[in-house]
């Protein structure tokens, strides 16, 4: 098991830990009802995907 010889120092640890950002959440809009979906899913408010409905909403 890989084991640290030293102890790390702050700076090293938290320019380090600097990179462990949040992103934003993708969403594109519906081609029908224009309203911002996760793209690759059925619209939620009008229920189409590609074109068709797929959910009764």
């Amino acid at each position: 098991m890989a084991v640290p010889k030293r102890k790390m120092s702050r700076s090293n640890t938290r320019s380090r830990r600097a990179n462990w950002k949040a992103t934003a959440v993708a969403t594109v809009a519906c081609a029908q009802c224009k309203s911002p979906k996760l793209p690759h899913v059925a619209c939620a408010v009008c229920g189409t995907y590609n074109g068709r409905q797929v959910i009764e909403v």
